[in-house]
């Protein structure tokens, strides 16, 4: 209470004699001087999973991804080891729904300005960047093809020189797109490869990723990472299979109130998996294959749809890419492709497109038919419910 009357005192100290108030100083003085406990126990912090691989999820957001206690001084002091509190003006070009924006919350309780874009287009966003210096943002690959796809004039009319940190999350990021955004941008991108039960598992910056292209990074802490095969046993390095992560302090994924839920989610306590398949190479950098949920087993051989969408999305006459798995009557399923063309009005041909992925990649991991679509239905956050796009051709 004398800390606080020093402070206002000095600001606010006009007479009130006359009327019928209470004076300020009298109030004061009137006060109990000791501080207030601060004991606080913060509440669990809870947002709800986009609902791509089922019905959006009420997760528990753990500690690590706030930066402090429950005390302003402990946020201000934690905030120190957040690089993005580094730089100035923070670009938000996510819906502010996501945990995007709310890196940028936290930011601007630290005292980093910050630009909130009403909805993500492609040279507004250049444009702002040149006209508010900003430095710093979080982005999904989608906003990275929408950018690369913009004429090349329109890409040198801007300065995005201001820019010195960008993290991607959100889904996995094509390795011809992410170089494509180093090489105009520069070496300013670090993959935050996580979910929103747990935040960041895995990081990586661009300079380790022009090492290890196509890599998410290594595990940062409290987490390591598991590989294992379907009996649950530890593979080698480099061979593929259930990616887990471990959370040293034995927290792992929590859906409150839904405990049969969260035992579903941890196979013991504080080991996870977010539900994708993957390898770890001999330097320990994570390699994601595709998500388990969307594999295709067609004739008995699994197949991963990602893998022909990296490569398909390199086509110069397509602009986005999404591999289902579709009936068939001999092989049980089959991959299809469905693909936005560039120029609607004038689609590439569907057989030199196919042909094209075939050059590239092993012809059973191609897709055996391809479909041109207005829309994929990514969601604000870039990602694809896969779920939505195999169920009109399951049901026929």
């Amino acid at each position: 209470m004398a800390r606080l009357q020093g402070l206002l005192i000095d600001i606010v100290g006009w007479d009130v004699s006359h009327q019928e108030v209470t004076d300020w100083s009298a109030w004061l003085e009137a006060g109990d001087p000791s501080d207030p406990s601060l004991e606080v126990v913060p509440r669990a912090n809870l947002l709800y999973t986009s609902g791509t691989t089922g019905l959006p999820k009420g997760t528990e957001l753990p500690p690590t991804m706030f930066a402090g206690g429950s005390t302003m001084a402990e946020h201000l002091e934690g905030m120190k080891i957040n690089r993005f509190a580094d730089y100035g003006t923070h670009l938000v070009v996510g819906p502010m729904y996501h945990t995007g924006p709310l890196n940028g919350m936290r930011l601007l309780v630290r005292g980093v300005p910050m630009v909130i874009l009403a909805k993500f287009d492609a040279e507004s966003t250049l444009a702002t960047i040149q006209e508010s210096k900003t430095e710093s943002s979080v982005m999904v690959p989608t906003h990275f093809v929408r950018l690369l796809a913009l004429p090349d004039e329109v890409k040198a009319k801007y300065d995005v020189s201001s820019m010195k940190l960008v993290a991607h999350t959100g889904a996995s990021c094509p390795v011809d797109v992410k170089r494509a955004m180093i090489d105009w941008w520069g070496p300013i991108f670090t993959d935050a490869y996580g979910a929103t039960e747990v935040g960041t598992t895995c990081s990586i910056s661009s300079v380790e990723w022009l090492a290890n292209p196509g890599s998410v990074g290594r595990a940062v802490p409290p987490f390591s990472v598991l590989v294992l095969n379907d009996d649950g046993d530890e593979v080698a390095a480099n061979t593929e299979g259930r990616l887990f992560f471990k959370d040293a302090t034995g927290r792992g994924v929590i859906y409150p109130n839904d405990a049969e839920k969260t035992k579903a989610a941890n196979i013991s306590p504080g080991v996870f998996t977010l539900g994708e398949i993957g390898y770890v190479n001999e330097a320990g950098y994570v390699y994601i294959t595709d998500r388990f949920s969307d594999m295709v087993v067609s004739g008995g051989v699994n197949i991963y749809p990602a893998e022909a969408e990296q490569v398909l999305v390199q086509h110069p006459g397509l602009l986005d890419v999404a591999c289902i798995g579709v009936p068939h009557n001999e092989m049980g399923e089959e991959l299809k492709a469905l693909a936005i063309p560039r120029d609607v009005k004038n689609p590439p041909d569907a057989k030199e497109v196919l042909a094209f992925c075939r050059e590239r990649l092993s012809h059973f991991k191609c897709p055996r038919t391809i479909e041109f679509v207005d829309d994929l239905g990514r969601n604000t956050m870039g990602k694809i419910n896969k779920r939505k796009l195999r169920a009109p051709y399951w049901e026929k």
